[in-house]
């Protein structure tokens, strides 16, 4: 009579045990706590991604919300279309143009930082503040300042004589930044350039201060200046970094429709349209749900294909 109670008393503490040892399994645990990303991931970018595939297959439009596919036939449409074609070279020449300006004043505001002078936390916050203020009132403030008749850059312009003297008819002529191709391109990179420094800044910060210190007393010792050590130690060392700092910002800049959506709306006429504002116009104000998930698409191949170059060319220069 007392062998089952015995036998029941001891497999309690034992399921008990498997419980505790499966939850300190890796194999167990790992997928376990990645659940919850994987879920918010799928529910964030895999459905409204599903969707877009669908609604670029088919003729969905605001007024028409019913599925009719259609095939390839709007990307056949966007792809004849010079606005996107345009748009297209904007969103590659401004995201190519903008990184290498940022690459170039990042490695540049590294090595200021980096120095040991009074105030340095102060100017380290204040080089961050572009980051961490909201992009669209960031935007708008660009766009006053950039005002095609109040603008405070004019103003400047004005009292140092470059844009002309005033007449009995009125003031000097203004540079009217947002009207012109060429101006409102400049503008729109920028301000990416702006918003994306600080990020890339701090990054390259912290993989200079990862750099042991013994490499660059020993160079010291051995009597190289600053250039070799500059260019023989710390940016091979940071190539790495940069490279995921170039990823994050083109993918950032390319993916960005807030910049040309307030600071010109892609004017004039389309001369700063890009992929992501172009979707917007076409599939949301035009009413062609289709044909502006067909346009927003096309941001995907070409995303893909530089996150991969870039990842491994960071892998190549870590093992290099």
């Amino acid at each position: 009579m007392t062998a089952p109670t015995w036998q029941a008393a001891s497999a309690a503490p034992v399921e008990e045990d498997r419980g505790r040892y499966l939850l300190d399994r890796p194999g167990f645990l790992g997928p376990l706590m990645l659940l919850p990303a994987v879920i918010y991931i799928f529910a964030l970018v895999g459905i409204p991604l599903v969707l877009a595939v669908a609604y670029s297959l088919s003729d969905v439009s605001v007024g028409d919300q019913s599925i009719n596919w259609v095939g390839f036939d709007n990307f056949r449409v966007i792809w004849h279309d010079r606005t996107f074609k345009s748009a297209l070279w904007h969103s590659i020449g401004f995201t190519l143009i903008s990184q290498v300006i940022v690459i170039v004043l990042a490695n540049i505001l590294v090595l200021v930082l980096s120095a040991d002078f009074p105030g340095r936390r102060l100017v380290r916050f204040l080089v961050l503040l572009p980051w961490t203020t909201p992009l669209a009132l960031a935007v708008i403030g660009w766009r006053w300042m950039l005002d095609n008749v109040y603008s405070p850059f004019d103003e400047i312009l004005r009292q140092l004589g470059l844009l002309g003297p005033g007449t009995k008819w009125g003031p000097s002529r203004n540079m009217h930044w947002l009207s012109k191709e060429e101006l409102a391109q400049g503008a729109v990179i920028a301000v990416h350039v702006w918003r994306i420094l600080p990020f890339a800044a701090v990054i390259l910060l912290a993989g200079l201060s990862s750099i042991p210190k013994d490499l660059n007393e020993a160079a010291e010792i051995d009597g190289a200046g600053f250039w070799r050590q500059l260019f023989y130690i710390k940016l091979p060392l940071l190539l790495p970094i940069m490279l995921v700092a170039l990823l994050y910002g083109t993918v950032f800049t390319f993916t960005d429709i807030i910049v040309v959506f307030i600071l010109t709306g892609g004017g004039p006429v389309s001369g700063t349209q890009v992929l992501p504002s172009y979707a917007y116009y076409k599939g949301v104000d035009g009413g062609s749900l289709a044909q502006g998930a067909a346009i927003a698409l096309f941001l995907l191949p070409v995303l893909v294909a530089v996150a991969i170059l870039m990842l491994r060319m960071a892998r190549r220069a870590e093992t290099a």
